[in-house]
């Protein structure tokens, strides 16, 4: 049916690109950080929190910023129904008319004597024209708007996997910021008590009065910390509000179960290699995608080189009442006129600015190209980041472990022979201070293994997968779009079956570039 239309097509084939691929990540390969092969479609399910995993279902659901990049896919894929649109008859219309008409008497062909004659006519008609795409531009357009289409589906699943992230490395530092506070109430208690045992040995003569304003200033000191850590556990608590689509709030009730519980990690991690990016990164895949769509409008361009084939024809009747003559006329054999047959337009001088955008075209091509290789580059980098933190870290945990057990022997064995006179306050005071530094310093390091390991996570692309059971949009907001436009079988009601979209949209998931137009 379409040979007779549909002949070449301009423009370069797409060819994914090369990308920059190390063999294996520098920190993988032990018994931590294994080179297996793993989705982690519920990544965040590895740390056995429950308000974690309430916390991501609730952002999935209601954060504004992914519902955004789920508009967008639509925006893209009425896009797409527009050039599939335009490789059919490009102008189809319908005309009609009836008229009151009164002729002139006072032209050069009436008599001196002429009056003015008076009669009606009518008129109906149909006319097309159908550009015919034997340079392929509705084709390669249909490619180019199926490439974006696609990318947008992948750009939505990066905004997923990244709101993911988001999601547990705030959490945790809200934990983290519950347990940094929770240390310096604790240590608060202990400074008191070498305090109290200060003044009474001032009180009854057995030290200077020095010892009690060295006590008092270490006090303070732990307690300026806590407003400080309360600005950023607020702060921590009003982005989380925000990443679940919410005014900020206080977490305070919701929390209070497992408050200063930092969510612990698995033992270790199955990252695979870096060449599994290519397919499992959004990002990656939505990168390629532009530069697929990109490629196809070069083809786009260069066939504005060429001569415009079109088919033009008119159908239609013309009938009046002057002469004898009747309005019915319009629908007899009298009355009938057409006209068809092909014509061609050719952009001959146009001084160089096709040819030119052309190469406009191209050159946006090797720009996204170059950034593809950038966000392979990019995602290596980053899980490679997250592993050394996730590593390191816990290593440095496990060290901070036994200064914090050591620390805290040393002042407890301080203040006793502080209170026997057997050292001086000093001692105490220094004791102090290292113990309330030690335990902030693990709780630090803790929070910072849970981090890595998130940031691993999220470097790997895990998580969009759950959104592959339902759309792009809610209920609600396809509900109020529905309301004002007529979206067909695009956005079915909530209830009705959703269309069909690709996991994990890559170059493999794009159509054929002739397809029945979408109504």
């Amino acid at each position: 049916m379409f040979l007779p239309i549909a002949g070449c097509a301009v423009g370069p084939d797409f060819v994914a690109p090369a990308a920059p691929v190390a063999d294996k990540y520098r920190n993988a390969g032990g018994r931590q950080a294994s080179v297996a092969d793993r989705e982690y479609r519920e990544w965040w399910k590895g740390f056995h929190d429950p308000i974690l995993n309430q916390l991501v279902l609730a952002a999935y659901n209601q954060n504004l910023t992914l519902l955004s990049a789920g508009t967008r896919v639509l925006q893209a894929r009425a896009v797409l129904g527009i050039a599939v649109g335009l490789f059919y008859p490009q102008v189809q219309q319908g005309t009609g008319s009836i008229l009151y008409n009164q002729s002139s008497a006072a032209t050069p062909l009436a008599g001196p004597n002429a009056t003015p004659s008076r009669f009606w006519t009518d008129s109906l008609a149909a006319q097309a024209a159908w550009e015919l795409d034997f340079w392929g531009k509705f084709r390669r357009g249909v490619e180019s708007a199926d490439g974006a289409y696609l990318a947008s589906i992948a750009t939505y699943d990066d905004v997923l996997v990244s709101l993911l992230g988001d999601v547990a490395a705030t959490y945790i530092g809200i934990r983290t910021t519950e347990r940094l506070i929770a240390i310096a109430n604790d240590n608060i208690k202990k400074q008191r008590q070498a305090l109290s045992i200060a003044d009474a040995k001032f009180k009854g003569g057995g030290t200077g009065e020095r010892d009690v304003f060295q006590a008092q200033n270490v006090l303070a000191q732990t307690q300026a910390a806590i407003p400080q850590l309360t600005i950023q556990l607020e702060q921590l608590q009003n982005a989380l509000a925000v990443l679940l689509g919410v005014p900020p709030q206080s977490f305070g009730l919701s929390f209070s179960k497992l408050r200063g519980r930092i969510p612990q990690p698995p033992r270790t991690v199955a990252v695979g290699i870096p060449a599994d990016l290519l397919r499992r990164r959004p990002d990656v895949r939505a990168a390629e995608l532009a530069a697929l769509a990109q490629s196809a409008q070069i083809g786009v361009a260069e066939a504005q080189l060429y001569p415009a084939i079109s088919i033009t024809g008119t159908f239609g009747g013309t009938a009046s009442t002057a002469n004898g003559h009747n309005l019915g006329q319009l629908f007899s054999s009298k009355g009938i006129n057409y006209a068809a047959g092909p014509a061609f337009q050719w952009n001959i001088l146009n001084y160089g600015q096709i040819t030119n955008n052309v190469r406009l075209q191209d050159a946006k091509l090797q720009q996204l190209l170059v950034d593809y290789q950038n966000t392979v580059l990019s995602a290596q980098q980053q899980v490679d980041n997250g592993l050394v933190s996730f590593l390191q870290s816990r290593t440095q945990a496990a060290f901070l472990q036994r200064s914090v057990q050591a620390a805290n022997s040393a002042f407890t064995i301080a203040l006793q022979q502080y209170d026997q006179g057997a050292t001086d306050f000093t001692t105490v005071l220094t004791a102090e201070q290292n113990l309330f530094q030690a335990e902030s310093n693990l709780a630090v390091a803790i929070s910072n293994v849970s981090l890595g390991l998130t940031a691993v996570y999220r470097a790997l692309g895990g998580g969009w997968q759950i959104r592959e059971d339902s759309y792009f949009v809610d209920a609600a907001t396809t509900a109020q779009m529905r309301a004002r436009t007529d979206w067909g079988a695009l956005l079915p009601p909530a209830n009705a079956p959703q269309p069909p979209a690709p996991g994990l949209a890559g170059p493999e998931n794009i159509g054929p570039t002739i397809r029945p137009p979408e109504w």
